[in-house]
């Protein structure tokens, strides 16, 4: 069995970081990732720096990227003026993100969810005029901060109408899941018969053990971000992603191939302690191998 990793540590888990990094220190984050062999990253956000002051100078980051190793970037959209500036990069996949929830998505996206599906599949249409593979997220798939619980028959009715997308992805944004669940409603999305993905976030200590049923439920996309940053600036008390290589060493040991070198991505989340000057919430980078 392979899953494919895509780090999203350059995008969703500096988004939630007191600090602003400069575009030259985003771009050596993703490439000492793709020296690691993360097969995907998620470099950068195309959102108005008022919003998102920690993603300003997305196409700074791309171009300074001079090293890529094979990986695949990807750059997240909410609408279509974002994709228009992704297009004018050589980033090679759009991520379209949407909320399943009304309250979440006015205010993430500015914009009520069947609007945003609308422009979501807007933008998915052109992306596949021009050759450019694309991920649909659907945000707070198992629960929203502001409307609770959420039914899965509604995730599963707008992966349906997603049919543009290469791939849908299933994002536990305020990290609420429960392994059952995310098995559950990775197994219906799936039948739709695109592959299928999952975002997790450990908030509530369930992110690692959530990513296995994903697994388990045929999920072959896992994203997760190094050291463990993470969290979403619209989302209260919403933390950290699971740890990519906390992530992977489970992978490894239970038979499921990454491609990653989990020793290089361990000093990858050791140098960006030293760059933000704290410990992260991954564990693996500070207890080391066995």
């Amino acid at each position: 069995m392979r899953v494919t990793v895509c780090d999203v540590g350059p995008r969703d888990g500096l988004q939630n970081e007191p600090e602003v990094l400069e575009p030259r220190i985003r771009a050596e984050l993703v490439e000492r990732l793709a020296r690691a062999g993360l097969p995907r990253i998620e470099a950068v956000s195309f959102v108005h720096p008022d919003r998102v002051p920690q993603m300003a100078g997305a196409e700074d980051v791309v171009a300074a990227v001079t090293s890529r190793d094979g990986t695949e970037l990807a750059g997240l959209v909410l609408n279509e003026k974002g994709y228009e500036r992704l297009a004018q990069t050589n980033l090679d996949r759009v991520n379209v993100t949407l909320a399943a929830t009304d309250s979440f998505s006015e205010r993430n996206a500015g914009m009520p969810r069947a609007e945003a599906l609308r422009h979501a599949r807007a933008i998915l249409r052109t992306a596949a005029r021009n050759g450019r593979p694309s991920t649909a997220t659907v945000s707070v798939a198992f629960g929203c901060p502001f409307e609770g619980e959420v039914d899965p028959d509604r995730i599963v009715e707008i992966a349906a109408e997603l049919k543009e997308a290469d791939e849908l992805v299933l994002a536990d944004t305020i990290g609420v899941a429960t392994p059952t669940q995310v098995k559950r409603l990775v197994e219906r999305v799936a039948e739709l018969g695109k592959p299928v993905g999952a975002h997790l976030h450990n908030t509530r200590n369930t992110g690692f053990a959530n990513a296995y049923a994903a697994v388990e439920g045929g999920a072959q996309i896992l994203d997760a971000s190094v050291g463990g940053l993470g969290g979403c600036p619209f989302a209260p008390r919403a933390t950290g992603n699971v740890a990519t290589e906390d992530l992977v060493y489970l992978l490894d040991g239970e038979g499921i191939e990454s491609g990653i070198d989990l020793d290089a991505l361990i000093e990858v989340a050791r140098w960006l302690e030293s760059v933000l000057g704290r410990e992260l919430p991954g564990q693996l980078y500070r207890a080391g191998l066995p």
